[in-house]
């Protein structure tokens, strides 16, 4: 891997953390096309492509992941009751995504995060919240939703909030809580996704130089480094800036992203 392209990876990370900021974002399904061509360029074998893009992702939303909890911590937002009931399914989820991701094929695998890209689309622009028609279940099914969240997540290198929070809501939380407790929810996941990436990909051949498993180092650290210091500025903008516009347009870059995505699947 050429390291020379470290001044991309911190371009990437500056944009990132920059939307992270303005619209409350982890980044991943920004992150993962754009780390997919690099390293397809690269000359990374196909069946490697896709797993280390999400690897790498899942390493670097760690570090958001762990900013982001701390900050709603210290406003007394976060529900740990519910990150409590939720954490064992999350991480064995989040553990067991990476292996099943890194096992399919790559085309089923790029048609997939393209179809999880389309979701969240639609939940950048929706303009209410989910109904809450419930409250929250008992801890065994509070593991098993848990569970299914860290497998969805752990497979497409997200933190879980765009079905974390849907959940939340729906089970009579209130809508600031849901987030905060989602951003703390998102530490365990990215966590365990990133150690499962790293277990997946320990044994593969033909990974590039400076890798640990399915986790690219350089391009995690270039993106950690600048999202870290472009999250604040785009906390800034965002009381500036007209969001609900914002959030439609970066929709409509998610929907080109995901039909890229399929894109890659259908040429496979």
């Amino acid at each position: 891997m050429n390291l020379a392209l470290i001044p991309v990876f911190l371009l990437l990370g500056a944009f990132v953390g920059f939307l992270a900021g303005l619209l409350g974002i982890g980044g991943g399904f920004t992150m993962v096309p754009v780390l997919t061509e690099i390293f397809q360029r690269e000359g990374i074998a196909t069946s490697h492509l896709l797993s280390l893009a999400i690897g790498t992702s899942a390493a670097a939303i760690v570090f958001s992941a762990f900013s982001s909890a701390t900050a709603h911590h210290r406003r007394g937002a976060v529900l740990w009751p519910i990150v409590a009931s939720m954490a064992p399914g999350l991480v064995v989820g989040s553990l067991i995504g990476p292996q099943i991701a890194s096992a399919l094929p790559m085309r089923v695998m790029a048609a997939i995060f393209g179809s999880f890209t389309w979701f969240t689309a639609i939940r950048m622009v929706s303009s209410k919240p989910p109904k809450a028609i419930r409250e929250l279940p008992a801890r065994p099914v509070m593991f098993a939703v848990g569970a299914g969240i860290g497998l969805a997540a752990g497979m497409v290198g997200t933190a879980g909030a765009f079905l974390a929070v849907p959940f939340m809501t729906r089970c009579n939380v209130k809508v600031h809580n849901a987030v905060a407790t989602s951003a703390a929810i998102g530490l365990p996941v990215a966590l365990a996704s990133t150690i499962g990436y790293v277990f997946a990909g320990w044994s593969a051949a033909d990974l590039p130089r400076y890798s640990v498993g399915y986790v690219y180092l350089p391009a995690m650290a270039g993106i950690v480094v600048m999202s870290t210091a472009f999250a604040p500025f785009g906390a800034r903008v965002a009381h500036a800036w007209p969001v609900r516009r914002l959030r439609k347009t970066f929709s409509v870059m998610l929907w080109i992203l995901g039909a890229w995505m399929w894109w890659k699947a259908l040429r496979q």
